[in-house]
């Protein structure tokens, strides 16, 4: 929730104040008289406003409009985990409260800290200018998702939170099922049956499990724009509890490397520069701080791809149904066929090295 990134969201985002009104003074959160709200966006997923009251400058989110694929936009789910790391070393918004009645909102949503700070870009406007902030961002990258890791989610909460055994398997499983929800709507997409089916026979065994962010990359981390600090990780809505790896996958898939052939170029979360670690220093320091080894990578690279041309997939769904009118969503069109064909691409790289 940068504030050098906020942008304005239709007339159809508007918060129902006298809804919100309603919960607050239930709630006796304080004094609603000059209750307002502010819609911004950071991002194309979940919904977040800015809520002025009494003297609270809050965020609320909650799900985007529109009929949702099963699990997704679960704002619930970010409130939970949220709050089980309220008093650990992992840096997150506080958080003040939650409802999951839609006779509210229409939907369930969350009250948190509005957070000030930096997000890094792709499009390299913004605060790392210099290759000492841009590497400390990069050792920032690893040590915060280390203190995730390290991080006991039965002490603090989260017993049930997530099924730790067969993780892979189920992750798998579940966006096949969502791939094929959303086909109905939108094209065939046969390479990724083929990549559905080199995953399946290649699932390595997981290490011990922790907390899964689910969508752990370097623009949902903000950071002090001074000292490089992380300050805050957000968009928790697809944790749970699994293979540690997957969220390290995850973000070195969109950590750009030039020997990375197969899908280098189609997504990354910066454009090249001086400090910036590579992904094997990224890899180095993670096996140092974890004791974990990162030896199946392109596996864990190829699932990611998979998951987030699905994801994207799903985008374009809402686009093509008339449920978003954002022109992001219409690029979904040929990024995704684009994402497939990397995920192939990492498939038969590895299997021929």
């Amino acid at each position: 929730m940068s504030t050098s990134t906020q942008e304005k969201t239709g007339p159809s985002a508007t918060v129902d104040l006298a809804g919100l009104k309603r919960f607050l003074d239930e709630r006796k959160l304080g004094d609603t008289a000059a209750l307002r709200s502010e819609n911004i966006s950071f991002g194309h997923s979940n919904e977040v406003h800015l809520i002025h009251f009494d003297v609270h400058c809050w965020a609320l989110r909650r799900p985007p409009r529109g009929s949702l694929l099963p699990t997704a936009h679960d704002v619930m789910r970010e409130y939970r985990v949220l709050k089980a790391l309220q008093n650990t070393a992992v840096p997150v918004p506080r958080v003040y409260a939650a409802c999951d009645d839609p006779s509210y909102l229409g939907a369930p949503f969350y009250l948190m800290e509005y957070m000030r700070g930096e997000v890094v870009r792709a499009d390299n406007r913004h605060f790392a200018q210099t290759p000492e902030l841009r590497r400390r961002v990069s050792e920032q990258m690893v040590d915060v998702l280390v203190a995730l890791q390290e991080v006991d989610w039965r002490a603090v909460g989260l017993e049930g939170f997530g099924r730790p055994d067969g993780y892979l398997e189920r992750q798998l499983k579940r966006w096949t099922d969502q791939l094929e929800r959303t086909i109905v709507h939108t094209r065939p997409l046969p390479v990724m049956e083929n990549v559905k089916d080199w995953l399946r026979a290649r699932i390595p065994q997981s290490p011990a499990p922790t907390i899964v962010h689910g969508d752990y990359k370097l623009d949902n981390v903000m950071f002090d724009p001074g000292s490089a600090r992380a300050i805050a990780v957000l968009d928790w809505e697809m944790s749970t509890i699994g293979d540690p790896l997957a969220d390290f996958g995850w973000m070195l898939t969109y950590w750009p490397d030039p020997n990375d052939r197969a899908a280098g170029g189609v997504i990354a979360s910066m454009n090249a520069a001086e400090g910036w670690l590579t992904r094997r220093e990224m890899i180095d320091r993670y096996e140092r701080r974890t004791g974990r080894a990162m030896r199946d990578f392109p596996f864990y690279q190829a699932l990611a791809l998979f998951k987030l041309a699905i994801i994207m997939e799903g985008s374009y769904a809402r686009f093509v149904l008339g449920q978003a009118d954002d022109p992001l969503f219409a690029g979904m069109k040929q990024l995704v066929p684009a994402l497939a064909d990397a995920a192939w691409s990492v498939c038969g790289s590895a299997s021929s090295g």
